[in-house]
């Protein structure tokens, strides 16, 4: 598996490069690593396959195990192990296995962990070691003294030229005959003994043919070549006979190696495609008897490794016809080999399977196919889609004829087939359409494994579906569209994004069903977070898919022009507002038939997709009432507001319930902002902004919205609950102090700016003190603040965070306004009605408009003690107290220095009048009216 993920990576990599080295090299990293991973991964599930079945097999009686020499047999009956000694018998005669009968014991609770694999050559050196010391060493060293000795006989004869060269290959020819002659007799009597015989006699025979054909020229090829399929053919049959794997493996290497040994270029193509066909014939018949493992991979490599020899150095196109069917011949024959060796294999767990016949010969085969078919169009896809229907079509049939017992096979086929069509579509299609059917093939790669009950499916699913989501994502930005939505933007977004909702859909179901193995509970723990993640992205795909199409360009109608957008950037931005609330209702509309409650969310933050229209249209210097745009904002506008009213009957937990309250807030917010866009709109086109109009205007607006608050949400909140109506039942304090605390403070600081800023214009109409636009305005904001402010004191309980509204930090900030007003009032009228230029230099420097607010203040202080005494309000009283202190301050330090006599003797006069007055009419109230002043403030505010 780690061979074919490096394979695969190469090639995805390679292709994702644009054909560049280093995307080969860090595609085959990545291929090598998964490739490890879905190994590791197959073992777990064959490890948890085998404990599970290990209840089913401890009922059945095993079979004697033999180790060493010694056969163990589990039985109940002995409570000590009792030996049996072996019988005597000739010294020729095999001993019978000792015959150990131990206790039963209960059976492993889980198989033990796999060891390592060794290196290539390690095993190399375990094999030569096992065949030198394994068995009867001195006859195995023997053989190889022997061999050594007659080469050295051979050599001796020849330098003292004692016999003819072809004398020489008979006798060497001869002593190999008579091994196997002394073998094939001896192989009853002594088995190991004679096996080893017989292959030195088949070495020495293939050697020496070698030598007759090769080395002196004795012996034509053709004859050499038929005298080696028949010591082939002979050592096979002997191997059969014996039940001996390695004579057959010898036999097999030595066919194979004919050509090779018998040099030159091995004849016509086709005889040497017609031979090693005729081989793997023969290991296809072996292979129907026998489950010998190392025959089918002498023949794989023999077969597929001179194929890959001869297609690089000596292939051209004229050989097509030839190398093509044996191909297809190679590849059907050791498949076919893989099937029977699974058949005459078998664990408890079911079939064993040669991943490397399966893995190798896909790999082999596809890597040869795509060099022949390189020269035809779409070549190397149509070799993908051949091996995967191959591959398909084995494992349906193997899974229908074979049983429970074949699982194993047909899903390792299974999976080679999913990934030949996966690989086939990069080499068909472009980039962009290769993310679309991947995104496809990912989810039905889901849908197989959840009606399978098996992770691994599932996880390829869900990573071909990431894969074809960042391939769109880096494909986005296209070149010009002509055709609306048929165009490939468009397409391959909605591609993408259906398969990753439809398996949103399959996740929020319970967990899923898995093998119970130790990655399939890791993964399965996984896998039940990702529903809502994945309908997020899948959401997510589709609004890019949307925003795609509306910001889609055309070709230029000028030749070498640049691309022409079908919409104006402002359009742009309304039909992706409408676009993407539109889908947010749907989604919340569908996720409520199915009670599906990921689907709601996105109807949960529609305010931000309004909010950021608005600022971006506004940064284009479009308004809301422009035409059309004003039909967008009411239909999104429009379903914002259901989807508000819908998600307040089915918020459920505190997050949830706090996205309400923001989008209710803040709906308020950005209606403020839509009516102060829509009457900046109507101020330009009038021509107002050099007036008092353009403040009054946008003032009265917001003391409008913040009387609305006041009225409506304050009359709810003297209700009981239960008569409440939506959305005051569930949002009341959201309405009446938290959306409106924001519009008071633009009221409070509008009516300020307003004050001291605007000149009192408002012409047509003539400026009256008190009667123009501006003093009402102002005097109907500070109502209208204060109407906010007492309607929040009936509340109680009050509102969280809002206790401050009642107390004297608020009533001091109402009071600051007020005075103000009434300041800037006398100065407005100064300029108007004295001729006083609206300068603050001018102004402040007026010995009129001086001696007009030294009276004022008076006239303010003398009405707060005033109030204060009826009251009996000691602090009130003392605030006016101040006040007029700070006039005597001003007299003396300000109006005294006044050139102007006339005003500064009015000033004295007047105010050391109003002086006499307060001290007749308003005294300072008695200490012990404190405490009820203290109780009766509130009302007095």
């Amino acid at each position: 598996m780690i061979l074919w993920g490096l394979v695969v990576g190469a090639l995805f990599g390679l292709f994702a490069a644009d054909f560049e080295q280093y995307g080969m090299i860090l595609g085959a990293i990545v291929g090598a690593g998964a490739g490890w991973g879905l190994r590791a991964a197959v073992r777990a599930e064959v490890r948890a396959m085998l404990a599970d079945r290990g209840g089913e097999a401890a009922s059945v009686p095993a079979e004697p195990a033999e180790r060493g020499g010694v056969r163990i047999v589990n039985e109940t009956a002995a409570p000590r192990p009792t030996v049996e000694a072996p019988a005597p018998a000739e010294p020729e005669r095999p001993q019978p296995p000792t015959v150990v009968r131990l206790p039963e014991w209960p059976a492993a609770p889980a198989a033990p962990a796999e060891p390592a694999e060794p290196g290539i050559v390690e095993r190399g050196f375990a094999a030569a070691r096992d065949w030198l010391l394994g068995g009867n060493t001195i006859v195995r060293a023997g053989l190889v003294v022997l061999f050594i000795g007659l080469a050295f006989l051979a050599r001796w004869a020849a330098g003292a030229g004692l016999l003819p060269i072809e004398a020489r290959l008979a006798l060497v020819a001869a002593a190999g005959i008579a091994l196997l002659a002394v073998g094939f007799n001896r192989r009853t009597a002594r088995p190991g003994f004679a096996l080893a015989l017989q292959g030195g006699g088949v070495a020495i025979l293939y050697l020496t043919i070698f030598a007759a054909a090769a080395l002196y020229p004795i012996l034509p090829l053709p004859a050499a070549f038929a005298l080696m399929v028949l010591v082939c053919a002979a050592a096979v049959a002997l191997a059969l006979l014996q039940d001996a794997q390695g004579l057959a493996a010898a036999a097999f290497a030595g066919g194979y190696a004919v050509p090779l040994l018998l040099g030159g270029d091995g004849g016509p193509v086709a005889v040497m495609f017609g031979y090693h066909l005729l081989l793997n014939l023969g290991v296809l018949a072996l292979a129907w008897k026998k489950a010998w493992r190392s025959i089918n991979l002498i023949g794989f490599a023999a077969t597929f490794g001179v194929a890959m020899l001869w297609g690089a150095t000596s292939y051209r196109p004229q050989d097509y016809a030839v190398a093509q069917p044996f191909l297809i011949v190679s590849v059907l024959i050791y498949l076919a080999i893989a099937i029977l060796y699974a058949r005459n294999s078998e664990s408890r767990a079911g079939r064993f399977v040669d991943s490397s016949l399966l893995f190798g010969t896909a790999l082999a085969g596809f890597g040869l196919e795509t060099g022949l078919v390189a020269a035809f169009d779409y070549g190397a896809a149509f070799a993908a889609l051949g091996f995967a229907a191959l591959y398909l079509g084995l494992a349906v049939a193997v899974r229908r004829r074979g049983g429970d017992g074949y699982r194993l096979l047909a899903e390792t086929m299974l999976a080679i087939g999913v990934g030949f069509v996966t690989l086939a579509i990069p080499l068909a299609l472009g980039a962009r359409w290769t993310g679309s059917a991947w995104a496809l093939e990912g989810a039905g790669a889901f849908w197989v494994g959840m009606r399978q009950a098996r992770w691994m499916p599932r996880a390829f699913g869900l990573l071909l579906q990431g894969v074809a989501a960042l391939m769109f994502l880096a494909l986005l930005e296209s070149g010009p569209q002509a055709l609306p939505i048929v165009n490939p933007v468009f397409l391959t977004g909605l591609l993408a994004a259906l398969p990753a909702l439809l398996t949103a859909w399959w996740l929020r179901l319970p967990p899923l069903p898995h093998s119970g193995s130790r990655p399939a509970r890791a993964y399965a723990g996984v896998e039940a977070m990702l529903g809502k993640p994945v309908f997020l992205a899948g959401f997510l795909l589709w609004s890019l898919a949307l925003i795609a199409e509306i910001c889609r360009t055309m070709p230029s109608p000028v030749a070498g022009g640049g691309a022409v957008p079908v919409f104006a950037a402002a359009t742009q931005q309304l039909l992706t507002m409408v676009a993407l609330v539109a889908s947010a209702w749907v989604a919340a509309l569908v996720g409520r038939r199915l009670r599906w409650e990921v689907a709601t969310w996105p109807g949960r933050v529609t305010l931000v997709v309004l909010a950021g229209t608005w600022i971006g249209q506004a940064a284009l210097n479009h308004h809301v009432l422009y035409h059309p745009g004003w039909i967008a904002w009411i239909v999104a506008v429009g379903l914002h507001l259901h989807l508000l009213h819908a998600n307040d009957h089915d918020a459920e937990g505190a997050g949830q319930r706090l996205l309400q309250r923001l989008g209710h807030v803040g709906g308020v917010w950005l209606a403020v902002a839509l009516i102060a866009d829509a009457l900046w709109l109507g101020i330009d086109r009038a021509a107002l902004w050099d007036s008092s109009w353009a403040g009054v205007v946008f003032l009265v607006a917001a003391v409008a919205v913040l009387a609305l608050l006041a009225v409506w949400a304050g009359g709810a909140a003297r209700r009981p609950a239960g008569e409440r109506r939506w959305p005051l039942d569930r949002h009341l304090a959201g309405y009446h102090a938290q959306a409106a605390l924001p519009v008071a403070a633009l009221v409070y600081g509008g009516s300020l700016a307003a004050a001291l800023l605007a000149e009192g214009d408002s012409a047509p109409l003539p400026y009256m003190p008190l009667l123009n636009p501006v003093e009402l305005t102002l005097a109907l904001a500070l109502a209208v603040l204060v109407l906010w402010r007492r309607s929040l004191i009936a509340v109680a309980p009050p509102y969280a965070g809002f206790g401050w509204v009642g107390g004297r930090g608020a009533w001091m900030a109402l009071a600051g306004l007020g005075f103000v007003d009434v300041n800037m009032l006398w100065l407005r009228f100064a300029h108007h009605y004295l001729g006083v230029a609206w300068d603050a230099d001018a102004l402040l420097g007026s010995a009129v408009v001086q001696a007009g607010l030294t009276i004022l203040w008076t006239l303010l202080s003398l009405g707060l003690m005033l109030f204060a005494h009826r009251r009996a309000q000691r602090g009130v009283w003392i605030a006016g107290a101040a006040l007029l202190v700070v006039v005597v301050l001003k007299l003396f330090f300000v109006d005294l220095s006044n050139a102007s006599g006339g005003a500064r003797i009015v000033t004295f006069i007047v105010v050391g009048a109003l002086m006499l007055v307060v001290g007749y009419f308003a005294p300072l109230p008695p200490r012990g009216d404190e405490s009820k002043d203290a109780e009766t403030k509130e009302a007095a505010a």
